[in-house]
């Protein structure tokens, strides 16, 4: 089992087709997104929801309506999306077993339980270095090291991608 879900890898990869200048393409809606990444619309409104919450995007309304991000890429590091997505959640739960040694006949000495658990201060600094690193990576550095690494047209061909999908979205809006 993964400490981070899957929502949150499906989030970082849809923040990242909001990352583009504004004006280059229509706010993208769930579905755009969806078709993109080819996961239900359904999952990602959950997700989405959950990122609005949390301050990293906001809706834009009308024929034209999506999601945009919130504030600049470069201010949401990828603790933010984790957080958003799966919450604070701890990576142990010490459950003093330290008391229970069955030598201890149900009376464990005081040398046994005293002060911090041992397992746990480990496990608490670890989840500490993993916060600090997903803190010290932002959704904008994310987006730079996939434009380097993609083809030069990849992100124009997503931007038509998504201004396609708009464009039949607002031509449903005006005949339905």
């Amino acid at each position: 089992m993964s400490f981070i879900s899957v929502g949150v890898e499906y989030g970082l990869h849809c923040l990242l087709y909001l990352t583009a200048p504004p004006g280059r393409a229509a706010a993208p809606s769930v579905r755009d997104l969806a078709d993109l990444q080819g996961v239900p619309a359904e999952y990602l409104a959950k997700l989405f929801t959950k990122l609005s919450r949390a301050g990293l995007v906001v809706a834009t309304e009308g024929a034209r309506g999506g999601y945009a991000l919130a504030r600049p890429a470069d201010d949401i590091s990828f603790l933010d999306v984790v957080t958003a997505i799966d919450g604070d959640r701890k990576l142990f739960t010490c459950r003093e077993i330290r008391g229970r040694c069955a030598v201890f006949d149900d009376q464990a000495p005081a040398w046994a339980t005293a002060g911090p658990c041992s397992i746990h201060a480990v496990m608490l600094a670890a989840e500490q270095r993993m916060k600090d690193e997903l803190a010290s990576h932002s959704l904008g550095e994310l987006a730079a090291r996939v434009a380097a690494k993609a083809p030069s047209d990849f992100s124009r061909q997503i931007a038509i991608r998504l201004e396609d999908r708009a464009s039949n979205r607002r031509g449903a809006a005006a005949t339905g």
